[in-house]
């Protein structure tokens, strides 16, 4: 099940049992921790207005904030700290967010335009049949008299239907309902763009049934006291909805998804898009999971007569299904039972939201307090009608000559890129062929869709916040479900307008920028073009090379996963790919959590090529002339100080924790220092020598793109 009610951060960071790891991920997105989050404490907790202005932001004199820098630090021993120390001393993590930076507080301008825009939709301000859709959901989510009235009462059927269950049969037969109703999954399915035909859709199966944000949290003992908590917030879950013997269940659960979690694939091993294609038919599916009945299971997902489904964590299947096979059933019925409740309760009675917010939010990311009721309800909203709302929020804050700007921007990139493959001195004259191939086939798409997706057959209810994401969950499986035997559309975004961050799809060979990212620090008209290009020229390299990372360099121009490769140069590729990992994995931005270099590896190449890249575009557009020194830095200079201010950013330490733990992305910190040090060109335009603390001999330097 979608869990439309939370913030796409929230999802982020948190990966429930409804939610299933499947192995076709297509997006390599350039920060996973930018969405719709906050400002304001839950103080606000009337829906009061908050005082957040609309406008763009603007950044100094020229597009950076010289405030914001300690010039105490030398640029060679802390390149983050010297742009952004005196930032990082003054900023407080407001009380209701585990992080910020400015991709939040662009977040935070986001939200405020959307909340207009929802509250012009319910005020009648905004017609159509889209704006009374987002009025109604945002009534619905808004009116906490009937939330509190109804307690748990909207998960009723569901309840009955658990309790109902005798035997394994019965709770195959629920989970198989997970796409469209509120149930929990060990086994989920999803639809989309076929790794291996991208002109075809098809179905992905992936492993799923954990509570915990990454199975290291069962196995490792540094997580033994968020595991103990989680134990008894499912004991507490329980004990509220009234089931039998809540401790005992609770015990019986944690035991069970320990035991999933023992076999479930590392996240490392679920990034390989080699080894997560596995193409099976149904009986081929259903002998790899003795005991498992696919056919009970298929009769609740409108998927009955598809015969080839494409397997991720394979060698898990069989695990799993023994477990399953293994397990009682009435710890199955608590297990479904408690994540039931627990995937619902943003939408249930305040005693559910708050004892969700205190192990969710407080006990695993460390944030002291509960965002307001209105945050949660725009949140609530995107989730459920994200596109009609961007739809406006294009139409009031994305001027057209932005997106013209960033068409010429794109094209300074790709024309930088074109130049470094071939004069890659490592790479063979065949394999740049089909390198420099596929990157005129990348498709670019800025802003907005062309084309917006139809809602008339959601219906949302002005008093019925969960039945609202219930009916949206089964209006979103039944569209991907349609589409299953047609052609892929290659109009579709991954992301809506007001979403601060961007994308490459692998098998669209496409980069994507929404709207809302378009705009200070990132990109300015009036800034220094120097900030530009370290800002989104930045953020577009660090996309593009997304299709040459470790795992998007695996499909080719057309977005066919297929080696194109010689044999020689993938293994040169892979010597510099794995030095590079080794960097990172020394660092610890806490004691005894180091950064994963194998499962940040595409994030790191991302941002090393981009930063790279937007430094030779900045380079070439000065067509031979010099730069002008602005406030005594050169050009050169500040397209480095361009990209340390687009990654300003703190965390709170269990934040942290979690985002080494489970994150592809390195920490702000290290994508600054860990990025600039391997960049000749940082050297040389801040005349860093040898003994400076970030210098690494020029032999050492890891050179992909």
């Amino acid at each position: 099940m979608k869990t439309f009610w939370m913030s796409a951060a929230a999802a982020a960071a948190l990966t429930f049992a409804a939610a299933p790891a499947l192995a076709h991920e297509q997006h390599a997105c350039l920060d996973d921790f930018c969405f719709m989050e906050s400002l304001v404490s839950a103080s606000d907790a009337t829906g009061a207005a908050e005082t957040v202005s609309l406008e763009s932001p603007r950044y100094g004199a020229w597009g950076f904030d010289l405030t914001g820098m300690d010039r105490s630090v030398k640029p060679g021993d802390d390149f983050f700290m010297y742009a952004s120390g005196a930032w990082f001393a003054r900023t407080e993590i407001p009380a209701d967010r585990t992080s910020f930076g400015n991709f939040v507080a662009l977040s935070v301008l986001s939200e405020a335009r959307t909340r207009a825009i929802i509250e012009d939709s319910a005020a009648g301000r905004i017609t159509g049949p889209d704006a009374v859709k987002v009025g109604a959901a945002y009534a619905a989510f808004m009116d906490e008299a009937r939330a509190e009235a109804l307690d748990f009462k909207p998960l009723g059927p569901e309840l009955a239907a658990i309790r109902s269950v005798k035997t394994r049969d019965d709770m195959t037969a629920l989970m198989g309902r997970a796409n469209t109703t509120g149930f929990s999954t060990i086994f989920g399915l999803g639809i989309g763009d076929d790794a291996k035909n991208p002109a075809r859709y098809a179905v992905y199966a992936g492993t799923g049934g954990l509570g915990l944000p990454d199975r290291d949290y069962y196995l490792d003992a540094k997580f033994a006291g968020k595991k103990a908590a989680y134990e008894a917030y499912i004991v507490q879950m329980l004990t509220m909805i009234g089931w039998d013997k809540p401790a005992e269940a609770a015990r019986e659960i944690m035991a069970f998804e320990t035991r999933l979690a023992e076999v479930t694939w590392t996240r490392i091993q679920r990034r390989d898009r080699d080894k997560t294609y596995n193409p099976m038919t149904l009986a081929e599916l259903q002998a790899a999971t003795p005991g498992f009945s696919w056919d009970r299971y298929l009769v609740g997902t409108d998927l009955k007569g598809v015969d080839r489904y494409v397997v991720g964590p394979n060698t898990a299947f069989p695990k799993y299904a023994a477990i399953y096979s293994a397990t009682p059933v009435d710890t199955l019925k608590a297990w479904q039972a408690f994540h039931l409740v627990d995937g619902a309760a943003p939408l249930l009675s305040k005693r559910f939201v708050d004892a969700n917010f205190e192990f969710r939010s407080r006990t695993l990311g460390g944030q002291p307090e509960q965002k307001p009721r209105w945050k949660r309800g725009v949140g609530y909203v995107n989730g459920l009608l994200g596109e009609p709302v961007g739809k406006v929020y294009v139409a009031r804050y994305f001027p057209a000559e932005s997106k013209a700007k960033m068409i010429a921007l794109v094209a300074d990139i790709r024309a930088a890129l074109k130049t470094r493959i071939e004069n890659l001195a490592w790479m063979s004259p065949e394999t740049k062929v089909k390198a420099l191939e596929k990157l005129g086939k990348f498709g670019v798409k800025i802003g907005y869709p062309d084309k917006w997706r139809d809602y008339s057959g959601l219906v949302i209810k002005a008093d019925d916040a969960y039945g609202n994401a219930m009916r949206a969950a089964k209006f979103e499986w039944a569209y991907d479900v349609s589409r299953l035997n047609g052609p892929v559309d290659k109009d579709e975004w991954g992301m809506t307008p007001q979403t601060v961050n961007a994308y490459y799809s692998s098998v669209k060979n496409e980069i994507v920028f929404p709207a809302a990212i378009l705009q200070a620090p990132f990109f300015h008209p009036e800034a220094d073009m120097a900030v530009n290009f370290g800002g989104i020229g930045g953020v577009i390299g660090h996309e593009i090379s997304h299709g040459f990372d470790d795992q998007g360099r695996k499909s080719d121009g057309d977005g066919v996963l297929r080696d194109w490769w010689t044999a020689a140069d993938a293994t040169s590729f892979k010597v510099q790919a794995d030095r590079l990992g080794a960097q990172y994995s020394a660092f610890e931005p806490l004691p005894g959590y180091k950064v994963q270099g194998g499962l940040t590896m595409g994030e790191n190449i991302g941002d090393m090529g981009g930063l790279s890249l937007a430094y030779d575009a900045y380079v070439i557009s000065l067509g031979g002339k010099p730069a002008p020194v602005l406030d005594g830095f050169t050009g050169q200079q500040r397209v480095f100080l361009g990209w340390a201010q687009v990654w300003r950013g703190k965390y709170r330490d269990d934040a942290l924790r979690d985002l080494v733990t489970t994150n592809p992305h390195s920490p702000p910190y290290y994508r600054v220092n860990g990025t600039i040090r391997n960049i000749n060109a940082w050297y040389d335009a801040f005349g860093v020598q040898a003994g400076d603390k970030l210098y690494v001999p020029p032999a050492d330097r890891v050179n992909i793109w």
